[in-house]
């Protein structure tokens, strides 16, 4: 018997960037949904009931982190997986503190995204180091 995928609700306002993570995720999970603002995020995820869902950060009308917490209030199960350009520790903390059990940049998304979002099926946080903190951690400038 062919095991199910997890069903993945997708968001993202760059088309291409939007196809680029889709693809990297269709080979392990079943888009169900894709959205391409904060809005239409929060009413899909009470529509569709993804397994997890993957948000940029920076959408027009509702930012991810604010649909996130919107989709948390609604459904204190969600497992949402922030991915974005900006690697802003004051981002990615507020962005955990909504809720998020991931936060993955997307020049690291190819390595990291599908990990990540394995890890918010099982209830557990991935971050991606920002540049900034790997710099402060080594002290080199």
């Amino acid at each position: 018997m062919a095991m199910s995928h997890p069903r993945l609700l997708l968001a993202d306002d760059h088309r291409e960037t939007a196809a680029l993570l889709r693809d990297l995720l269709e080979q392990e999970f079943d888009v169900i949904g894709q959205v391409e603002d904060g809005l239409a995020l929060v009413s899909a995820a009470e529509r569709l009931s993804p397994d997890v869902i993957v948000s940029d950060i920076t959408m027009p009308g509702m930012d991810g982190i604010s649909a996130a917490a919107a989709i948390l209030r609604q459904n204190p199960a969600a497992r949402i997986v922030l991915v974005t350009v900006h690697g802003d520790p004051i981002l990615v903390e507020r962005g955990l503190q909504a809720g998020a059990l991931g936060y993955v940049l997307k020049r690291a998304a190819a390595e990291e995204l599908v990990l990540a979002v394995h890890s918010a099926l099982r209830g557990e946080r991935h971050v991606s180091q920002s540049p900034v903190q790997s710099r402060r951690i080594t002290g080199t400038h």
